[in-house]
C-alpha cells in the first residue's frame, strides 16, 4: 500500500511540476506575442500616418489651380480660341 502511495505522490509531483513549467511558458509566450503585437500596432500607425501625408500631397498636386498654372507656365498651353476650336461628332 505504502508503494503505491509513493506512486502516486511522485506522479502528483512530476504534474505539479509539469503545470508549473506551463504556465512559465505561457507567459513568456505571451509577453513575446504582446511585445511584437506593439511592434505591428506601431508600425500600423506610422503607416496611416503616411497614407494620410501622402493623399494630403496628392489633393495638393492635383488641385486644378496648380494644374493650370503648370500647364500655362511650364507647357506653355492655353485655351484656344472659339475660331481655333473644331467640334468632332460621332457618325
Amino acid at each position: 500500500m505504502r508503494g503505491k502511495k509513493l506512486i502516486a505522490l511522485v506522479f502528483l509531483w512530476l504534474a505539479v511540476l509539469a503545470s508549473a513549467l506551463a504556465v512559465v511558458y505561457s507567459t513568456q509566450l505571451s509577453r513575446e506575442l504582446t511585445a511584437e503585437l506593439g511592434k505591428a500596432q506601431k508600425a500600423n500607425d506610422e503607416l496611416r500616418y503616411e497614407q494620410e501625408r501622402l493623399l494630403l500631397e496628392k489633393g495638393a498636386w492635383s488641385a486644378y489651380s496648380r494644374v493650370e498654372k503648370v500647364a500655362r507656365e511650364k507647357l506653355k498651353m492655353h485655351v484656344p480660341a472659339p475660331s481655333d476650336q473644331v467640334l468632332v461628332t460621332e457618325e
